[in-house]
């Protein structure tokens, strides 16, 4: 473990304030999720809505507080909370790992996310499932960020599956139509495929370093890179795999595309901006491991370009307006692997960045002209609709669900005809 991360672990009490409410981070969203889960259905929406946001709130303004205390160059600060696995002579703990990397991405997840979570309050609003839903959703960031600020890699994987059980909760919340459950069903099958060499790629790198936190592996290759000279494409690559799964790479991308069958918000946050990053995240978080691998980084550049040309093309194709987005997702992950594939790993984690947020929007705007057409997600039959003051519902009510047989609806209906028909 370097310097930094030691004098870290043996003065907590030195921390800033910022980087020792850390914790509350991911915490505060598993707070929301427990309660909206368990008391939910007798609280009233309002209590249910400032819950599941005010926890993403909080959780953003502390993690913009930590960024803004973070010395730039800094090494690693690593906050251990509690010992979680000691058997023998393995030992795990519970930490948290903050520097430059973990606060951006962390930036993305609450930031992005109580966005998201506000839209989510007139999107969800009429649904019966409207506490069931910030549960799963306040869950879902509690498990990324678990992800991206865990210390070590078991913490990692904690997180990894977590987003996974949350996007096949998401993906089949109106679990009543079969065809929404089977969408569910095939995002969790194709990412246990992915997980299966991740697991691998894991247990082979501990055993060779005999570390599993990133700055214990980190310090063991950087003292011996021979160390893992004979293995680490084999590494890079089963941990590849797992990229592939969760990020939606080729041949492994054909879970995406029916994820869209969710709500819309969901399909923002955890099919645009984050959970679909996992994959470019968990490369640039091994860094040091893929630089010396230089057939494994080769395949992540080549399989993202690959992706990049074959997903864009496909979507050229589609006429579900949400499915052109599922495969432009897919075609500007394949440009984040490209970048991390060639060693441009602040690059990657740029477009990263961005792509969370025109993505997201991008989404959400789809997302009010699907209400506003009274559900219609054809593409062909949008047309007409710029300059009708009749056309889009207006911010504060474009996101209001719409029950059927409701006079928003019908008034919907007229305008998707009268559009479609120009």
């Amino acid at each position: 473990m370097s310097a930094g991360a030691v004098e870290a672990l043996g003065a907590v009490e030195h921390l800033p304030a910022a980087f020792a409410a850390a914790p509350l981070i991911p915490l505060l969203p598993l707070f929301g999720a427990a309660m909206n889960g368990i008391l939910g259905r007798s609280l009233p929406k309002s209590v249910v809505s400032l819950i599941g946001c005010g926890t993403i709130g909080i959780s953003f303004a502390l993690t913009v507080w930590a960024f803004l205390t973070l010395p730039a160059g800094s090494e690693p600060h690593v906050l251990t909370l509690f010992p979680w696995i000691h058997t023998g002579g393995f030992h795990v703990d519970a930490a948290l790992q903050i520097d430059q990397l973990s606060l951006t991405l962390m930036l993305v997840v609450t930031g992005v996310g109580l966005l998201i979570h506000v839209y989510s309050t007139g999107y969800m609003h009429d649904d019966p499932g409207y506490a069931r839903y910030f549960a799963y959703l306040n869950l879902f960031v509690f498990a990324m960020s678990m992800l991206v600020l865990g210390s070590s890699l078991p913490l990692m994987f904690l997180g990894w599956e977590g987003v996974g059980l949350c996007s096949y909760l998401l993906i089949g919340f109106w679990y009543e139509d079969p065809a929404k459950a089977s969408a569910g069903k095939k995002a969790f099958i194709v990412n246990r495929i992915g997980d299966a060499g991740f697991i691998l790629g894991v247990l082979w790198l501990f055993t060779t370093t005999g570390h599993v936190d990133f700055e214990g592996i980190r310090a063991a290759i950087q003292g011996n890179p021979g160390l893992v000279a004979g293995v680490a494409n084999w590494i890079g690559l089963l941990l590849f795999v797992g990229a592939c799964g969760k990020s939606a790479q080729l041949p492994l991308y054909v879970w995406l595309p029916d994820a869209m069958a969710g709500p819309t918000p969901v399909s923002a946050l955890i099919h645009a901006a984050t959970m679909v990053t996992a994959g470019v995240y968990m490369i640039a978080r091994l860094n040091f491991v893929y630089l010396l691998a230089p057939v494994a980084m080769t395949t992540v550049a080549c399989v993202g370009a690959a992706t990049a040309l074959f997903a864009g093309t496909i979507g050229l194709a589609q006429w579900d307006i949400k499915k052109v987005l599922a495969y432009s997702t897919v075609s500007q992950l394949g440009y984040m692997f490209l970048a991390v594939g060639v060693g441009a790993f602040n690059a990657g984690i740029f477009h990263l960045v961005t792509h969370a947020f025109f993505k997201a929007l991008l989404f959400l705007g789809s997302g009010s002209v699907i209400h506003a057409l009274g559900g219609e997600q054809d593409i062909r039959k949008m047309g007409g609709c710029s300059g009708r003051s009749a056309g889009l519902p207006s911010p504060s009510s474009s996101v209001r669900s719409r029950s059927p047989g409701s006079r928003s609806s019908r008034a919907s209906t007229r305008r998707k005809r009268s559009c479609s028909a120009r």
